[in-house]
Protein backbone atom coordinates (compact mmCIF):
# COMPACT_ATOMS: atom_id res chain seq x y z
CA UNK A 1 0.00 0.00 0.00
CA UNK A 2 1.08 3.80 -0.27
CA UNK A 3 1.97 5.53 3.07
CA UNK A 4 3.69 8.70 3.72
CA UNK A 5 7.01 7.44 5.24
CA UNK A 6 8.83 10.55 8.34
CA UNK A 7 11.88 8.32 7.28
CA UNK A 8 14.55 10.00 9.66
CA UNK A 9 14.67 13.24 11.13
CA UNK A 10 13.94 15.94 8.31
CA UNK A 11 12.80 13.38 5.93
CA UNK A 12 9.37 12.69 4.93
CA UNK A 13 8.40 10.91 1.59
CA UNK A 14 5.75 8.76 -0.12
CA UNK A 15 6.65 5.51 -0.25
CA UNK A 16 4.76 1.37 -0.96
CA UNK A 17 4.92 -0.80 2.53
CA UNK A 18 3.43 -4.17 2.92
CA UNK A 19 -0.38 -4.03 3.85
CA UNK A 20 -1.09 -4.42 7.52
CA UNK A 21 -3.30 -7.16 8.93
CA UNK A 22 -5.39 -7.20 11.81
CA UNK A 23 -4.17 -8.77 15.47
CA UNK A 24 -6.63 -10.99 17.19
CA UNK A 25 -8.86 -7.65 18.68
CA UNK A 26 -7.88 -5.62 16.28
CA UNK A 27 -9.23 -4.33 12.66
CA UNK A 28 -8.05 -2.66 9.65
CA UNK A 29 -9.50 0.62 8.28
CA UNK A 30 -9.57 1.32 4.91
CA UNK A 31 -8.57 5.25 5.64
CA UNK A 32 -11.10 8.18 4.27
CA UNK A 33 -8.97 11.05 5.34
CA UNK A 34 -5.71 11.94 7.63
CA UNK A 35 -5.50 15.45 9.03
CA UNK A 36 -2.06 16.92 9.94
CA UNK A 37 -1.06 18.18 12.78
CA UNK A 38 1.39 20.26 15.13
CA UNK A 39 2.79 16.59 16.72
CA UNK A 40 3.27 15.51 12.93
CA UNK A 41 5.84 18.15 13.22
CA UNK A 42 7.51 17.54 16.14
CA UNK A 43 8.12 13.84 15.03
CA UNK A 44 9.83 15.11 11.40
CA UNK A 45 11.79 17.25 13.95
CA UNK A 46 12.79 14.03 16.19
CA UNK A 47 10.41 14.94 19.13
CA UNK A 48 7.89 12.71 20.71
CA UNK A 49 8.20 9.56 18.19
CA UNK A 50 10.52 6.88 19.93
CA UNK A 51 11.93 5.80 16.97
CA UNK A 52 11.58 6.27 13.14
CA UNK A 53 11.30 5.82 10.48
CA UNK A 54 7.20 5.99 11.42
CA UNK A 55 4.22 6.07 9.36
CA UNK A 56 2.54 9.41 10.57
CA UNK A 57 -0.94 10.29 11.35
CA UNK A 58 -3.24 10.21 14.15
CA UNK A 59 -6.45 11.93 12.82
CA UNK A 60 -8.15 9.45 11.00
CA UNK A 61 -11.24 8.06 10.01
CA UNK A 62 -12.50 5.36 7.55
CA UNK A 63 -14.32 1.71 6.64
CA UNK A 64 -13.05 -1.45 8.62
CA UNK A 65 -12.46 -3.65 5.75
CA UNK A 66 -10.64 -6.72 7.70
CA UNK A 67 -10.99 -7.86 11.44
CA UNK A 68 -9.35 -9.96 13.82
CA UNK A 69 -10.44 -13.16 14.66
CA UNK A 70 -11.64 -11.96 18.10
CA UNK A 71 -13.50 -8.93 17.29
CA UNK A 72 -17.29 -9.15 17.67
CA UNK A 73 -17.85 -5.14 18.23
CA UNK A 74 -17.32 -4.40 14.50
CA UNK A 75 -17.81 -5.91 10.98
CA UNK A 76 -16.29 -5.18 7.93
CA UNK A 77 -17.91 -2.20 6.04
CA UNK A 78 -18.71 -0.23 9.69
CA UNK A 79 -17.55 3.80 9.36
CA UNK A 80 -15.52 4.63 12.32
CA UNK A 81 -13.51 7.37 13.63
CA UNK A 82 -10.21 6.18 15.63
CA UNK A 83 -8.69 7.09 18.81
CA UNK A 84 -5.07 6.94 18.64
CA UNK A 85 -4.49 6.90 22.18
CA UNK A 86 -2.22 3.07 23.30
CA UNK A 87 -2.06 2.82 27.30
CA UNK A 88 -0.26 0.13 29.12
CA UNK A 89 -2.92 0.54 31.63
CA UNK A 90 -0.83 -1.27 33.83
CA UNK A 91 1.28 1.81 35.30
CA UNK A 92 0.06 3.97 38.10
CA UNK A 93 -1.29 7.00 36.42
CA UNK A 94 -3.60 4.37 34.17
CA UNK A 95 -4.57 2.74 37.40
CA UNK A 96 -5.35 5.94 38.77
CA UNK A 97 -7.58 7.60 35.95
CA UNK A 98 -4.75 9.61 34.10
CA UNK A 99 -4.24 7.15 31.42
CA UNK A 100 -2.93 9.74 28.81
CA UNK A 101 -0.14 10.56 31.25
CA UNK A 102 1.03 6.97 31.44
CA UNK A 103 4.01 5.97 31.77
CA UNK A 104 4.55 3.64 28.84
CA UNK A 105 2.52 6.45 26.73
CA UNK A 106 2.16 5.33 22.91
CA UNK A 107 0.06 6.38 20.26
CA UNK A 108 -1.33 5.10 16.77
CA UNK A 109 0.89 7.44 13.94
CA UNK A 110 3.44 8.54 16.79
CA UNK A 111 4.53 5.34 18.32
CA UNK A 112 3.18 2.71 15.56
CA UNK A 113 2.27 3.01 12.35
CA UNK A 114 -0.44 5.59 11.12
CA UNK A 115 -3.44 6.93 9.36
CA UNK A 116 -1.50 8.66 6.67
CA UNK A 117 -1.05 5.52 4.62
CA UNK A 118 -4.36 3.64 2.22
CA UNK A 119 -4.89 1.40 5.55
CA UNK A 120 -4.23 1.71 9.06
CA UNK A 121 -4.42 -0.93 11.98
CA UNK A 122 -6.50 0.12 15.22
CA UNK A 123 -7.46 -1.71 18.78
CA UNK A 124 -11.04 -2.24 17.90
CA UNK A 125 -11.79 -0.68 21.37
CA UNK A 126 -10.38 2.72 19.60
CA UNK A 127 -12.43 2.63 17.38
CA UNK A 128 -15.74 4.22 17.55
CA UNK A 129 -18.81 3.76 14.84
CA UNK A 130 -19.87 6.86 12.93
CA UNK A 131 -23.49 7.54 12.02
CA UNK A 132 -24.51 7.75 8.09
CA UNK A 133 -24.96 11.39 8.09
CA UNK A 134 -21.01 11.97 8.97
CA UNK A 135 -18.82 12.18 6.23
CA UNK A 136 -15.71 9.67 6.52
CA UNK A 137 -13.37 12.82 4.99
CA UNK A 138 -14.97 15.10 7.91
CA UNK A 139 -14.57 12.94 10.35
CA UNK A 140 -10.60 13.31 10.92
CA UNK A 141 -11.75 16.30 13.03
CA UNK A 142 -12.99 14.33 15.86
CA UNK A 143 -9.59 13.32 17.08
CA UNK A 144 -8.66 17.12 17.55
CA UNK A 145 -11.66 17.84 18.63
CA UNK A 146 -11.58 15.52 21.35
CA UNK A 147 -8.34 17.04 22.31
CA UNK A 148 -10.24 20.27 22.89
CA UNK A 149 -12.73 18.52 25.32
CA UNK A 150 -10.53 17.36 27.23
CA UNK A 151 -8.64 20.98 27.65
CA UNK A 152 -12.55 21.85 28.46
CA UNK A 153 -12.69 19.15 31.03
CA UNK A 154 -9.42 20.62 33.02
CA UNK A 155 -10.64 24.25 32.88
CA UNK A 156 -13.87 23.23 34.40
CA UNK A 157 -14.87 26.89 32.92
CA UNK A 158 -17.12 28.28 35.08
CA UNK A 159 -20.86 29.92 33.18
CA UNK A 160 -19.86 33.86 32.44
CA UNK A 161 -15.67 33.55 32.10
CA UNK A 162 -14.42 35.87 29.64
CA UNK A 163 -12.07 33.75 27.51
CA UNK A 164 -9.42 35.14 25.54
CA UNK A 165 -7.94 32.42 23.46
CA UNK A 166 -3.84 32.66 21.77
CA UNK A 167 -4.05 31.65 18.43
CA UNK A 168 -6.85 31.12 15.85
CA UNK A 169 -5.56 28.01 14.35
CA UNK A 170 -7.81 24.34 14.17
CA UNK A 171 -7.29 24.26 17.91
CA UNK A 172 -8.05 27.70 18.65
CA UNK A 173 -10.92 27.35 16.91
CA UNK A 174 -11.98 24.92 18.33
CA UNK A 175 -11.46 26.29 21.46
CA UNK A 176 -13.45 29.39 20.30
CA UNK A 177 -16.43 27.13 19.60
CA UNK A 178 -16.54 25.17 22.72
CA UNK A 179 -16.19 28.39 24.97
CA UNK A 180 -19.21 29.73 23.51
CA UNK A 181 -21.45 26.63 24.17
CA UNK A 182 -20.14 26.33 27.86
CA UNK A 183 -21.46 29.92 28.94
CA UNK A 184 -18.30 31.84 27.86
CA UNK A 185 -19.56 35.91 28.50
CA UNK A 186 -18.02 36.57 25.54
CA UNK A 187 -14.51 35.36 23.80
CA UNK A 188 -11.40 37.44 22.42
CA UNK A 189 -9.07 35.96 20.02
CA UNK A 190 -5.49 36.74 19.39
CA UNK A 191 -3.38 35.98 16.70
CA UNK A 192 -0.49 37.55 14.86
CA UNK A 193 -1.45 36.37 11.32
CA UNK A 194 -4.38 38.75 10.70
CA UNK A 195 -6.07 36.53 7.64
CA UNK A 196 -6.52 33.61 10.47
CA UNK A 197 -8.79 36.37 12.10
CA UNK A 198 -11.29 36.17 9.53
CA UNK A 199 -12.06 32.59 10.31
CA UNK A 200 -12.70 33.37 14.27
CA UNK A 201 -14.90 36.33 13.53
CA UNK A 202 -16.92 33.95 10.91
CA UNK A 203 -17.42 31.88 13.59
CA UNK A 204 -18.64 34.35 16.51
CA UNK A 205 -15.99 35.25 18.52
CA UNK A 206 -16.29 38.45 20.31
CA UNK A 207 -13.23 40.46 19.08
CA UNK A 208 -10.33 39.65 17.75
CA UNK A 209 -6.05 41.26 17.66
CA UNK A 210 -3.33 40.74 16.11
CA UNK A 211 -2.04 41.95 19.95
CA UNK A 212 -4.01 41.45 23.60
CA UNK A 213 -2.91 45.23 24.39
CA UNK A 214 -5.56 45.90 21.64
CA UNK A 215 -8.56 44.68 23.96
CA UNK A 216 -7.73 47.67 26.85
CA UNK A 217 -8.78 44.94 29.06
CA UNK A 218 -6.19 46.17 32.08
CA UNK A 219 -8.01 43.70 34.63
CA UNK A 220 -7.48 41.15 32.57
CA UNK A 221 -9.47 37.42 31.44
CA UNK A 222 -10.67 35.04 34.02
CA UNK A 223 -9.72 32.29 31.29
CA UNK A 224 -6.52 32.58 29.32
CA UNK A 225 -6.11 29.72 27.07
CA UNK A 226 -2.42 28.90 24.66
CA UNK A 227 -3.12 27.03 21.66
CA UNK A 228 -0.45 28.05 19.52
CA UNK A 229 2.58 26.65 21.75
CA UNK A 230 4.91 29.46 21.23
CA UNK A 231 6.96 30.99 23.40
CA UNK A 232 6.27 34.82 22.68
CA UNK A 233 2.52 34.05 23.25
CA UNK A 234 2.86 31.98 26.20
CA UNK A 235 4.59 34.11 28.02
CA UNK A 236 2.04 37.34 27.10
CA UNK A 237 -0.98 35.72 28.15
CA UNK A 238 0.51 34.62 31.35
CA UNK A 239 0.50 38.26 32.43
CA UNK A 240 -3.40 38.66 31.10
CA UNK A 241 -4.88 36.04 33.69
CA UNK A 242 -7.22 37.97 35.97
CA UNK A 243 -7.46 37.61 39.73
CA UNK A 244 -8.72 33.39 40.48
CA UNK A 245 -8.55 33.12 36.92
CA UNK A 246 -6.76 30.04 34.76
CA UNK A 247 -4.20 30.17 32.31
CA UNK A 248 -4.37 27.18 30.10
CA UNK A 249 -1.05 25.81 28.18
CA UNK A 250 -2.86 23.73 25.41
CA UNK A 251 -0.52 24.19 22.19
CA UNK A 252 2.32 22.07 21.83
CA UNK A 253 5.33 23.62 22.42
CA UNK A 254 8.57 22.77 21.19
CA UNK A 255 10.52 21.03 24.18
CA UNK A 256 13.09 24.01 24.80
CA UNK A 257 10.56 26.40 24.99
CA UNK A 258 10.94 28.01 28.26
CA UNK A 259 8.63 31.07 30.15
CA UNK A 260 9.34 32.92 33.03
CA UNK A 261 6.49 33.41 36.36
CA UNK A 262 6.24 35.60 38.99
CA UNK A 263 5.51 33.60 42.02
CA UNK A 264 4.04 36.38 44.32
CA UNK A 265 1.61 37.01 41.50
CA UNK A 266 0.29 33.31 41.31
CA UNK A 267 -0.26 33.76 45.23
CA UNK A 268 -0.86 37.09 45.45
CA UNK A 269 -3.99 37.09 42.66
CA UNK A 270 -5.03 33.47 43.21
CA UNK A 271 -3.97 32.32 39.88
CA UNK A 272 -4.14 28.91 38.27
CA UNK A 273 -1.49 27.50 35.77
CA UNK A 274 -2.55 24.28 34.52
CA UNK A 275 -1.82 21.74 31.09
CA UNK A 276 -4.02 19.62 28.94
CA UNK A 277 -2.25 16.41 27.32
CA UNK A 278 -4.07 14.86 24.29
CA UNK A 279 -6.99 12.83 24.94
CA UNK A 280 -8.77 11.10 28.27
CA UNK A 281 -12.02 9.72 28.30
CA UNK A 282 -13.51 12.42 25.73
CA UNK A 283 -13.13 10.70 22.15
CA UNK A 284 -16.68 9.38 22.31
CA UNK A 285 -17.84 12.45 23.64
CA UNK A 286 -16.41 14.83 20.81
CA UNK A 287 -17.71 11.93 17.98
CA UNK A 288 -21.01 12.71 19.46
CA UNK A 289 -20.81 16.85 19.03
CA UNK A 290 -19.53 15.97 15.70
CA UNK A 291 -22.29 14.24 14.81
CA UNK A 292 -24.67 16.92 16.25
CA UNK A 293 -22.75 19.59 14.37
CA UNK A 294 -20.89 21.35 16.64
CA UNK A 295 -18.11 22.09 14.08
CA UNK A 296 -18.23 22.89 10.17
CA UNK A 297 -16.03 20.85 8.00
CA UNK A 298 -16.04 23.23 5.40
CA UNK A 299 -14.64 26.01 7.68
CA UNK A 300 -11.93 24.09 9.00
CA UNK A 301 -10.63 21.71 6.60
CA UNK A 302 -9.14 24.19 4.08
CA UNK A 303 -7.28 22.19 2.16
CA UNK A 304 -7.96 18.56 1.30
CA UNK A 305 -4.99 16.81 -0.47
CA UNK A 306 -4.15 13.28 -1.98
CA UNK A 307 -2.11 11.12 -0.02
CA UNK A 308 0.87 11.27 -2.66
CA UNK A 309 0.85 15.57 -1.66
CA UNK A 310 1.56 14.67 1.92
CA UNK A 311 5.41 16.12 2.12
CA UNK A 312 3.97 19.34 0.63
CA UNK A 313 0.75 19.27 2.83
CA UNK A 314 3.44 18.90 5.38
CA UNK A 315 5.26 22.33 4.51
CA UNK A 316 2.16 24.11 3.84
CA UNK A 317 0.82 23.00 7.42
CA UNK A 318 4.59 24.13 8.83
CA UNK A 319 4.06 27.45 6.88
CA UNK A 320 0.79 28.37 9.05
CA UNK A 321 -1.41 28.16 5.74
CA UNK A 322 -5.21 27.63 5.69
CA UNK A 323 -6.61 25.82 8.80
CA UNK A 324 -6.76 21.90 8.88
CA UNK A 325 -5.27 20.45 5.90
CA UNK A 326 -6.30 16.54 5.47
CA UNK A 327 -4.97 14.22 2.99
CA UNK A 328 -7.27 11.95 1.06
CA UNK A 329 -5.70 8.30 0.47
Amino acid sequence: MKAALIESVGTVSLTTVPDPAPGPREVVVDVAACGLCGTDLHILQGEFAPRLPIVPGHEFAGEVVGVGAEVTELTVGDRVAVDPSLYCHECRYCRTGHANLCDRWAAIGVSVSGGAAEYAVAPVANCVRLPDHVGLQDAALIEPLSCAVRGYDVLRSTLGARVLIYGSGTMGLMMLELAKRTGAAGVDVVDINADRLVTARTLGCSRTATGADEFDRPEGWEVVIDATGNAAAIQDGLGRVAKAGTFLQFGVSDYAATATIEPYKIYNREITITGSMAVLHSYERAAELFASGILDPQVFISDRLPLTEYPAALDRFAAGLGRKIVVLP
